[in-house]
């Protein structure tokens, strides 16, 4: 009973947003989903078989916030959706890069924090028996159903041993609540994370604004990251996402400042979040990192479904 109650209340946050907001951003948003197609853009040549033999290091995009991360014979999977849309309003605009029954055995799921595109109760029901333990957040596991997997939070700099890998909360500056109206009850339920398994280190920045002080702070007890998977999108309207999201610039410079080997953008082209067109967030990105000489070998930028391998065995 306490699943349902949960799941009935996707439409607060829109109601939420649009006294927050005076209506105008919003409603534009909810506009925009309900004349958006509910049929979702297939993925051509989906992997069914995410498992690399060769792979010291691999990522599979799935989309948004969902990544599957390979670190030697450990995978770990982030934010998991796959949904066809999220809080009933948002159709997604490609279908998952990767169906949930072809998961490998999962280290861990981490879930950075309670919103309906990063916490999805109905993908967690797909997956539940993937994994043996989900991370969360300060304050995110009183809202959390039961499950076949344990569930675990993770205060700031804490850390929790899956099967081997290290995974460390880092922080973040996001907002904490799920409904809009309850983010002063959870006021730290948001985090990134950072992986650690046989000498690799992949930061998961999950949603977070530009803050120099976290990501300075993140590099100084990681100071050789070999991967960050930062979000770079939504961007419009800026004067309001800026309080909450990185744009493509800030997220060039949170690589920089975490010094990361390599990074993969994540969080765009996924669901329609605000008043950037698809193609738009990866455009810009694109465009600034000619400006910086930074290569695909250094960011690279996958379609949704992609797989790609960064260091062999």
């Amino acid at each position: 009973m306490r699943r349902h109650l949960l799941r009935l209340a996707p439409l607060v946050p829109c109601f939420a947003a649009c006294f927050a907001l005076g209506g105008c951003f919003a409603s534009r948003a909810i506009g925009r989903n309900l004349t958006a197609s509910h049929e979702p853009r297939k993925v051509e040549h989906k992997i069914h078989e995410p498992r690399r033999a060769d792979a010291r290091l691999a990522v599979l995009w799935v989309g948004h916030a969902t990544v599957l991360v390979q670190m030697d014979d450990a995978f770990i999977l982030t934010d998991p959706v796959f949904t066809n849309s999220v809080g009933e309003v948002s159709p997604r605009l490609v279908e998952p890069g990767l169906d949930a029954r072809d998961l490998p055995p999962l280290a861990a799921v981490v879930i950075s924090h309670m919103h309906f595109d990063h916490l999805s109760y109905d993908s967690l029901d797909m997956i539940q028996h993937k994994t043996k333990i989900a991370l969360l957040p300060p304050g995110a596991r009183a809202i959390v159903p039961r499950y076949a997997f344990e569930t675990r939070e993770l205060d700031r700099w804490e850390s929790y041993d899956a099967g081997g890998v290290r995974i460390t909360a880092v922080p973040v500056r996001h907002v904490g609540g799920r409904w809009g109206i309850d983010q002063a009850w959870r006021p730290r339920a948001f985090t990134g994370y950072v992986f650690e398994y046989h000498g690799l280190s992949v930061y998961f920045g999950g949603d977070t604004a530009f803050d120099r002080a976290h990501f300075e702070a993140t590099r100084a007890r990681f100071p050789n990251l070999s991967l960050a998977l930062l979000p770079i999108c939504p961007t419009a309207p800026r004067d309001f996402m800026r309080r909450t999201h990185m744009d493509s610039i800030e997220a060039l410079d949170a690589f920089t400042l975490l010094g990361a080997a390599r990074m993969v953008p994540i969080h765009f082209d996924t669901f329609i979040n605000s008043d950037d067109a698809p193609g738009d967030c990866p455009r810009f990105l694109r465009h600034h990192m000619r400006e910086r000489g930074l290569d695909d070998d250094r960011v690279s930028i996958l379609d949704i479904g992609e797989q790609r391998v960064f260091l062999t065995k």
